[in-house]
């Protein structure tokens, strides 16, 4: 893999994956249906316990598209904003 495909890569953290699930409409069960997976993968996923990895993360990253789905790429440390 290039180095612009790994910068272009986007990263799915529980909040990003519950908001698409969210965004689709759909239960876990239903997202886990579309992507091959369990149920419980997905809500391991969501609680953090796992993130998506490989073929998984590229296919949310299409279903995401295709949903036009809108999300920034999670940075490397988070600051806390000021009030």
């Amino acid at each position: 893999m290039n180095n612009q495909s790994k910068a272009n890569r986007r990263q799915w953290d529980s909040k990003r994956i519950q908001a698409l699930r969210r965004h689709l409409d759909l239960t876990q069960r239903e997202l886990a249906d579309r992507l091959g997976t369990r149920q419980q993968t997905i809500s391991e996923w969501e609680t953090g316990m796992y993130k998506p990895r490989g073929a998984s993360a590229t296919l949310l990253s299409i279903i995401a598209e295709r949903a036009q789905f809108k999300y920034e790429a999670t940075p490397s440390k988070e600051v806390p904003k000021k009030p």
